[in-house]
């Protein structure tokens, strides 16, 4: 069977279409304070056949083929603001019928604050041994090479703007790094919490520690803000002035056999877990 999506990015169909998850108006259907934590619990219930609005039509569909991700999807995202400094945020989903769902969050950072230049020379550690290539287009090839010897290695923890204009093709693809690593787990089925990511600047001292139950995580280094976003110390966002982490399975898992399966079942419960922590480092010198 093929499904015929919004193409919104070149040749690709790119976070959920024209109108994707970010563009919903989510129910709140709880909305908490307690002395330890605030809570917010979100729904939206995306009917089949989202994801195709005829508003970027697709020359490649055939006649025959189904408009629209398949199956009633019915999502639930909770937030969780605790007193140990850390967004923990949880999502569920269930489906009617066979569908593909690959949830996450792409909250841009900026440790030394709101509005004060690029994230250059954060230091960064990707628990990660291997990454995902991309095209020309920045859709992954399939390859999951290993990251030892190229400017993909953050294993050890390292400035941002350490390869970050390197003349490697994979660079030069994503006008720097907007790439999905392989975290370094015990076996393709581990779901367990692990520390992915941790974010470091030296100025301030601010660290910022991501858990994830996923196999992996994009690493975008805002390569295409161009100064037409503002914040609210009304100065411009351009390139570099903030990173992504974005917690997720592989992108376009769908398309590649040999990444981890992103098909959600009737019978499953969909079911991730991303926890952001921020903390402050009291030493001199690089963060361990």
């Amino acid at each position: 069977m093929t499904y015929c999506l919004d193409l919104n990015n070149g040749p690709n169909s790119l976070h959920g279409g024209v109108v994707g998850f970010d563009k919903q108006v989510w129910e709140v259907v709880e909305a908490t304070a307690g002395s330890d934590e605030v809570v917010l619990k979100l729904h939206h219930l995306s009917p089949a056949g989202s994801g195709w609005t005829g508003q970027a039509p697709n020359p490649n569909c055939p006649p025959a083929g189904t408009y629209g991700y398949p199956g009633n999807l019915d999502t639930y995202v909770t937030y969780v603001l605790n007193n140990e400094n850390q967004l923990r945020m949880d999502y569920m989903a269930t489906t009617d019928q066979p569908t593909v769902f690959n949830l996450t969050n792409h909250t841009y950072w900026n440790l030394a604050g709101e509005g004060e230049g690029d994230i250059n020379d954060h230091i960064l550690m990707l628990n990660a041994d291997r990454y995902t290539p991309v095209d020309v287009t920045l859709i992954p090839t399939g390859d999951l090479p290993p990251v030892a010897g190229t400017p993909f290695d953050f294993q050890t923890p390292k400035p941002i703007s350490d390869g970050l204009r390197s003349d490697h093709q994979q660079i030069v693809f994503g006008r720097g790094w907007d790439h999905n690593w392989v975290l370094a787990r015990k076996s393709p089925d581990d779901t367990s919490m692990m520390l992915a990511a941790t974010l470091y600047e030296p100025e301030s001292g601010r660290v910022l520690n991501v858990y994830i139950t996923e196999p992996g995580i994009q690493f975008y280094s805002g390569n295409f803000l161009d100064g037409t976003l503002y914040g609210t110390s009304h100065r411009a966002y351009r390139q570099g002035d903030g990173l992504a982490l974005e917690t997720q399975h592989y992108p376009d898992s769908p398309n590649q056999p040999g990444f981890p399966s992103t098909v959600l079942l009737p019978d499953d419960i969909y079911e991730t877990t991303t926890i952001f922590e921020l903390a402050v480092h009291q030493g001199v010198g690089p963060q361990p």
